[in-house]
């Protein structure tokens, strides 16, 4: 999962993975590193240092550390606290299936992190708008928004949602089950960033015509004999460790359709599908998606940017403001 910052009148300034890196001396905790930096850190830190995602399922899951983290980065874009200046307004992204509590401690972590004010927008909005789909006019466009944490499917239209779902299938799942699958086949225990490179370099959702597809050597640490350990793994394998998650954002869109008015189902016909965030890069998962509804399905240009792009126009473009809460 990666936070990505908009800033007005420059775009994407940021895109950093949301990880924190704290360490603790004579008992007093404190940030070591901080996003790209502290990722780098996974699975190799001493005893006294600690490598902490605080948003889990694209929500907050330890508040003290993501408000640090959020801080960092809006300093960070802004050239450091002396040329912050006045408080910025912020709009953050929240999953559909965020309760109250969870939009509430989103909120005050934006609040603690020095923003003026701060909106929350559906991620599936947000996406929308940063895909460049018209969703302030009375059109139905779907959604299928795979981010780190969640698949958000929505359709819009005149600037709301006539319908959203929020499913926790994400990049970092998908990155488990290669882990899992790979310990299983294989014996091999492999870290979250080597799951990572797999998932890039060969992962796909749907099995090679040949059985087998592109190989890649991975290293990692062997269960049994318990040294390091080199084993060769292949796309048939990775697309059979993807299977289920595959399935269940298939599922999650063919509810949409079923669930959505017949004048949008009519629009959805004619405007096809549209895919955003780092998952639907997943190669062949437009395909699959699009044999499963018969649909047109397209993946938007700069997709995994498309959340942040959205949430920013929101923020500047007055038409966007109805889309969006406030603190």
């Amino acid at each position: 999962m990666n936070t990505v910052i908009y800033l007005k009148d420059r775009g994407i300034v940021l895109s950093e993975p949301s990880v924190v890196a704290m360490e603790t001396v004579g008992g007093i905790s404190r940030v070591r590193a901080v996003g790209a930096e502290a990722k780098l850190m996974l699975g190799k830190t001493p005893d006294n240092v600690r490598t902490i995602r605080p948003m889990r399922d694209g929500v907050i899951a330890d508040l003290e550390v993501a408000e640090r983290m959020i801080k960092y980065f809006i300093d960070k874009v802004r050239g450091g606290t002396r040329r912050l200046g006045r408080r910025p307004e912020v709009a953050i992204s929240i999953p559909s299936s965020a309760t109250q509590v969870e939009r509430r401690a989103i909120q005050q972590a934006g609040t603690n992190a020095g923003a003026r004010k701060v909106y929350l927008i559906e991620e599936s909005m947000a996406a929308a708008i940063g895909a460049g789909l018209p969703v302030t006019e009375p059109v139905g466009a779907m959604v299928v928004d795979i981010g780190g944490g969640t698949t958000e499917v929505a359709v819009l239209s005149l600037n709301g949602l006539a319908y959203s779902a929020s499913v926790r299938v994400g990049g970092d799942r998908m990155d488990e089950a290669i882990a899992s699958s790979i310990r299983r086949k294989h014996n091999l225990m492999i870290g979250e960033a080597t799951a990572e490179h797999i998932k890039v370099e060969i992962g796909t959702a749907q099995v090679p015509e040949d059985g087998i597809g592109l190989v890649r050597k991975v290293r990692g640490r062997d269960l049994v004999k318990g040294m390091p350990s080199e084993v060769e793994v292949n796309q048939a394998e990775i697309a059979h460790a993807l299977a289920e998650l595959t399935a269940q954002i298939v599922e999650a869109v063919h509810s949409a359709l079923e669930k959505t008015e017949p004048e949008l189902a009519a629009d959805i016909y004619d405007q096809g599908i549209v895919m955003t965030g780092g998952g639907s890069l997943l190669a062949h998962l437009d395909d699959v998606l699009s044999k499963a509804t018969g649909l047109p399905v397209m993946v938007a240009e700069n997709a995994l940017m498309c959340v942040a792009t959205g949430a920013g126009r929101a923020l500047e473009e007055p038409v966007y403001r109805g889309a969006m809460s406030s603190s």
